[in-house]
């Protein structure tokens, strides 16, 4: 009675960092999430001698960051997809 071997407990290095930059991507909207609540928690954003423009400024400057973070995660995700080339036969 032969048994098979137990698959490997190791993941090979390439695969596991696809999987953590898909995990970074999916978490994006919940980072931006936050990082947009935080002035809410200004007190007395809205009552300053500058108006509230800290706060629009944060707001921007936030999603600034969240399109180049994302833009950064997206270049370098690999796609599980065979291209159009290697997939199709010539007839």
């Amino acid at each position: 009675m032969s048994r098979k071997s137990p698959p490997p407990i190791f993941l090979q290095r390439s695969s596991y960092r696809q999987r953590r930059l898909r995990d970074g991507a999916r978490l994006m909207p919940f980072v931006g999430g936050v990082l947009w609540a935080i002035p809410l928690a200004w007190s007395g954003s809205s009552t300053t001698q500058d108006g509230g423009t800290s706060g629009l400024l944060f707001i921007f400057g936030v999603w600034v960051f969240l399109i180049a973070v994302t833009a950064l995660l997206a270049s370098r995700i690999k796609s599980d997809t065979p291209s159009d080339d290697e997939g199709e036969t010539s007839q």
